[in-house]
């Protein structure tokens, strides 16, 4: 079974869904508690929500496998992206909620992750690289835009309720000045959900490891609420809901091509 599905486009634009695979393998599944086996943590439907994104002549990259296989987004050494804060590992052994991912003893130990690495992260990042490198070669630069989904309140990784839509640029050192001030503009300029440009999700491994505006490869981060495109209870996605999200997401692609 193939570990990633790459849609090729026209345009110097990969939209990268790291977090969208919902499959577990039997010997995984297995071990995990009757709750995580839902997969909850997935971010639900962003590959039906960045569908659009074709028509723009972007490049699509969507895993196969759940991120409790191994989470794309996350350091092959697993060292944390948000030091001091509640997070999720390179092999979650903690869901969203607190929860434990395994059943008691079951835990994947150093060499299991090591071979998880290998098997499901490697050929994801291996094509990602090329894409980038493909992109890049053609146009002269590239943008990779990361498309990421979250419940919209989750006590055990943030107080409060979190924006609707949020931009991470890793504190601005992802992208060029210009694109992040015109991805702002674009937030700025819609009225019809909240927003943050670097708050609490600043850009994960892939957007900090991949973004190097000096080569002419710039990469951002959208977090969005679930609650956006979607009922966060029941994982449903709601096309209503979410098609007047896709406005605005059209909108920041067409300004992140500029």
């Amino acid at each position: 079974m193939d570990h990633y599905h790459l849609h090729q486009g026209t345009a110097p634009l990969l939209v990268s869904l790291p977090h969208d695979g919902t499959a577990l393998p039997e010997a995984i599944a297995a071990r995990l508690t009757d709750a995580a086996r839902r997969v909850p943590d997935t971010d639900w439907h962003v590959s039906r929500l960045y569908g659009f994104a074709r028509d723009l002549g972007a490049s699509i990259l969507v895993p196969h496998w759940s991120r409790y296989v191994v989470d794309l987004n996350r350091p092959p050494d697993d060292a944390s992206l948000y030091p001091g804060q509640n997070t999720t590992g390179l092999c979650p052994v903690v869901q969203f909620s607190g929860a434990p991912v395994y059943r008691e003893g079951m835990q994947p130990d150093a060499a299991e992750i090591a071979a998880r690495v290998r098997d499901y992260w490697r050929p994801y990042h291996d094509t990602l690289d090329a894409e980038l490198a493909r992109i890049r070669g053609e146009h002269g630069r590239a943008v990779l835009w990361e498309g990421h989904s979250i419940r919209g309140t989750l006590p055990f990784l943030f107080d409060g309720a979190l924006p609707d839509l949020n931009l991470g640029t890793a504190a601005g050192t992802s992208c060029r000045p210009q694109l992040q001030q015109r991805l702002a503009a674009v937030l700025a300029g819609q009225g019809g959900y909240s927003h943050v440009v670097n708050g609490r999700f600043k850009g994960g491994y892939i957007t900090r490891h991949y973004g190097d505006p000096e080569t002419g490869v710039d990469a951002v981060q959208l977090e969005l609420a679930q609650r956006t495109y979607m009922d966060e209870e029941s994982f449903e996605y709601l096309p209503q809901r979410a098609g007047e999200l896709q406005v605005v997401l059209r909108r920041l692609l067409e300004a992140a091509l500029g």
